[in-house]
């Protein structure tokens, strides 16, 4: 079976204790989905240049987050890691990815898995974004991934479509959403339903993109998910929700037909 594409709005680590229609979504999402071979996270959270993929066979779990309660780094995602799944990256990737056998999951990976897999039974591998790559580039970079869809591969990209958090209501996690917030994530979905994949590329140009998307690195993860679809790929949106007024949880898959 090939396996479906996701992209997820990850938000405030305090979603990793929340018992919300944000983390709803997620278990529900974890129960549906075809079993994993692995899974394959592109996280806003690492930054590099060049692209590297996690090749460690026990990644640690990185607490990439601070001020925040006590009682979240004591969370603990401890999921293996897969070298030979994070081989076939680099190979399928004609080495443009490279392997980084130290780096462990950040919690653009674990505070959505934790959700989704529970029981962290399943491999876990992070792919970086390349600071120096533009949108296109990233975008291309993620069509070299399409084969892994056909060895049983989950390919996440966790990111936000709008994530400023300077504009952020940290006291409100539920309303208050802004305007921008709100006109930006329906332009996004637009394109989304309508393929159009250059406007996503070309976000910048999209209005109030400059609130919206102030840096990109939350962005990007959706170019990733964009690229792997492919014609007979049904979209659907697996949660809608804003949160934090200027961060936008969106997620959604792509899906093969059934016997594909």
């Amino acid at each position: 079976m090939k396996m479906p594409v996701l992209f997820i709005g990850h938000g405030s680590p305090v979603n990793i204790l929340e018992d919300n229609l944000y983390t709803k979504s997620l278990a529900r999402l974890g129960k549906r989905l075809p079993a994993p071979e692995a899974i394959l996270v592109v996280s806003a959270h690492w930054l590099t240049e060049g692209s590297y993929v996690t090749a460690s066979a026990q990644p640690e779990t990185i607490y990439d987050f601070y001020g925040f309660s006590p009682e979240l780094y004591q969370v603990r995602y401890d999921c293996p890691g897969s070298p030979v799944t994070a081989d076939l990256v680099e190979t399928v990737t004609a080495g443009r990815v490279r392997l980084d056998a130290c780096r462990g999951i950040d919690h653009a990976a674990w505070a959505v898995l934790k959700h989704m897999y529970p029981a962290a039974h399943i491999p876990v591998l992070e792919m970086s974004l390349d600071a120096n790559k533009s949108p296109r580039e990233h975008y291309e970079l993620g069509k070299c991934l399409a084969p892994l869809r056909e060895q049983g591969v989950l390919i996440i990209g966790s990111g936000n479509i709008v994530h400023n958090l300077r504009r952020a209501r940290f006291s409100q996690l539920y309303g208050g959403a802004y305007a921008w917030t709100l006109a930006f994530d329906g332009l996004v979905e637009a394109a989304l339903l309508a393929g159009d994949h250059d406007s996503l590329i070309h976000y910048e140009k999209l209005p109030d993109a400059d609130l919206a998307v102030p840096t990109d690195e939350h962005f990007l993860p959706l170019l990733y998910a964009s690229a792997l679809q492919e014609t007979a790929d049904t979209l659907k949106f697996t949660c809608k929700d804003i949160q934090n007024g200027s961060i936008s949880m969106r997620g959604l898959i792509y899906s093969a037909p059934k016997g594909d």
